[in-house]
């Protein structure tokens, strides 16, 4: 077992300038490093304090490269719905040269409807993105003159500079929530798994869905899961839950209102049960 350190700001400007925000960032990322954290990992959000200070966490890591030695670098996750795999196939072979071999990728399917609004993407193609945008970056990683014909991006003969540090490429995690499908679909692609226990997901059938996937599909061993949960330590656990509950309430806050479409009936076939998981998360 690892442990790592996420950031995911839930900041609003009137609160901390993005400026003060990033430089105690890369500081505790440094401190993370001497004190033992594997990795260090970041999101992709846009438009809402809930995650808006980081729309690419390539250009975190990056910076965090420089701070670190041996740590991972993990996006948790981009956002293929939002992005060009081609444009996101370069931007991953430039940051793994840049750590010397140390990123991970994390993928996600986005989930907040004013996201999907604001670029003018459909929460009913998300699976479709999704699934299209993985593969067609694995292909670019993985191989020269690729050429791929999908159903939102087409790609001819192309090669996408610089090439990986790793080989074939770096290690991709799918990012899942609720969903068993998203669970299976990482098992049947042989990935790892980002699993978020929130508003009361039952992470034993989830992990089964994505190991007997992977089983099915021939991949050896279980696949490797990194799970992601709120944490504050202190010898005194009266004091730690009083010092962190607060926090985690405002944090859950945010998520709750970037996510309130979904409570206030909106509706994807891409997302189902999701007015639960937020009203869950409400109460």
């Amino acid at each position: 077992m690892e442990f790592g350190v996420q950031f995911f700001p839930d900041v609003k400007p009137e609160q901390r300038s993005g400026a003060e925000y990033f430089r105690d960032a890369l500081t505790l990322t440094e401190e993370a490093e001497k004190l033992g954290f594997t990795h260090i990992r970041i999101v992709e959000h846009y438009f809402h304090h809930y995650g808006g200070y980081s729309p690419n966490p390539m250009i975190f890591l990056a910076a965090a490269a420089q701070r670190t030695r041996d740590a991972r670098l993990v996006t948790g996750a981009i956002l293929p719905v939002f992005n060009h795999p081609l444009k996101l196939a370069g931007e991953i072979g430039m940051l793994d040269a840049i750590s010397g071999g140390r990123l991970d990728i994390g993928f996600a399917r986005a989930f907040l409807p004013q996201e999907f609004r604001r670029f003018g993407r459909s929460p009913d193609e998300s699976v479709a993105r999704f699934r299209e945008g993985i593969e067609q970056v694995e292909l670019l990683l993985s191989r020269e003159n690729v050429t791929h014909r999908g159903r939102f991006h087409t790609i001819e003969n192309t090669t996408s500079l610089p090439r990986p540090t790793q080989r074939p490429r770096p290690k991709f995690y799918v990012a899942a929530l609720n969903t068993p499908d998203s669970f299976a679909f990482a098992g049947e692609r042989g990935y790892s798994v980002m699993a978020i226990p929130l508003g009361g997901a039952a992470m034993r059938p989830l992990l089964g869905a994505y190991r007997n996937a992977r089983k099915a599909a021939g991949h050896p061993g279980e696949g490797e899961v990194m799970l992601a949960f709120h944490m504050f330590c202190n010898a005194d656990g009266e004091r730690a839950r009083a010092f962190a509950s607060p926090l985690i309430d405002e944090y859950l806050r945010s998520l709750v209102e970037a996510a309130c479409d979904w409570l206030d009936g909106e509706t994807s076939r891409d997302y189902p049960g999701y007015d639960r998981v937020i009203e869950k998360l409400r109460q």
